[in-house]
């Protein structure tokens, strides 16, 4: 399990066996990665407020019960190329921060990639509290016990 930046999305993403996951303010993004010709008939995926399940050519990739709850209504999932499955979840709190996918610590974010999922959001946030404001050289140093932001520096 490797946590990394995708640079194509400009995320920090969690990495798991059989994929990863990323957040930002209003959503999980969970990417299965998948044998190439995966069809929408080969998977099974149950989302429900406070589980989800995927399965795959009826092998379990990964089951649980979820951190947070989500909106069933508003979430989906699809298969993109036939390589990758992609579920997009709506958090029921949107700017909550998720530690971990699943409850118990599963896919859960290592520090590092805790710390700047965090300063990402807080960025997003700040983003849209400020239109018109340009925070892509702020730098965020610190947090307290909450998550809440400590300090906010721009560099001009």
């Amino acid at each position: 399990m490797t946590d990394e930046f995708d640079e194509q999305l400009g995320k920090v993403c969690c990495g798991t066996p059989w994929g990863s996951w990323y957040q930002t303010l209003e959503d999980i993004v969970i990417v299965v990665n998948v044998e190439k010709g995966t069809r929408g008939k080969d998977v099974q995926i149950k989302i429900e407020p406070h589980h989800l399940s995927c399965s795959v050519k009826g092998k379990e990739v990964f089951s649980g019960r979820l951190k947070r709850s989500v909106l069933i209504d508003d979430s989906t999932w699809s298969i993109e190329d036939q390589i990758i499955i992609r579920i997009l979840l709506v958090k029921s709190s949107k700017s909550v921060f998720w530690e971990s996918l699943l409850e118990n610590g599963v896919y859960a974010l290592d520090p590092v990639t805790k710390s700047q999922m965090q300063k990402n959001l807080t960025r997003e946030r700040f983003e849209r509290e400020n239109p018109g404001f340009d925070f892509s050289n702020a730098e965020i140093s610190g947090y307290n016990q909450e998550g809440q932001i400590l300090d906010l520096r721009r560099e001009y």
